[in-house]
């Protein structure tokens, strides 16, 4: 197997953990302080979207185009 695909996918499957972590934080909605002020929920939305993209994308780069 070639190495740049492996990165590729291993890369991937880091992006789609952390992505789930987020969607996990949407779900529970912890209260979640940081130095004094409450964090919202929206931050995660976005996190969530932008990971769960680059996992997507780079899984679609380590299949042949047909």
């Amino acid at each position: 197997m070639n190495p740049q695909i492996t990165g590729l996918r291993v890369a991937s499957l880091v992006f789609g953990l952390m992505s789930l972590a987020q969607l996990l934080r949407l779900i529970i909605q912890p209260t979640v302080i940081v130095a004094g002020h409450f964090l919202p929920l929206w931050p995660s939305i976005l996190a969530f979207m932008i990971l769960a993209s680059l996992s997507y994308w780079l899984l679609q780069l380590t299949h042949p185009h047909s």
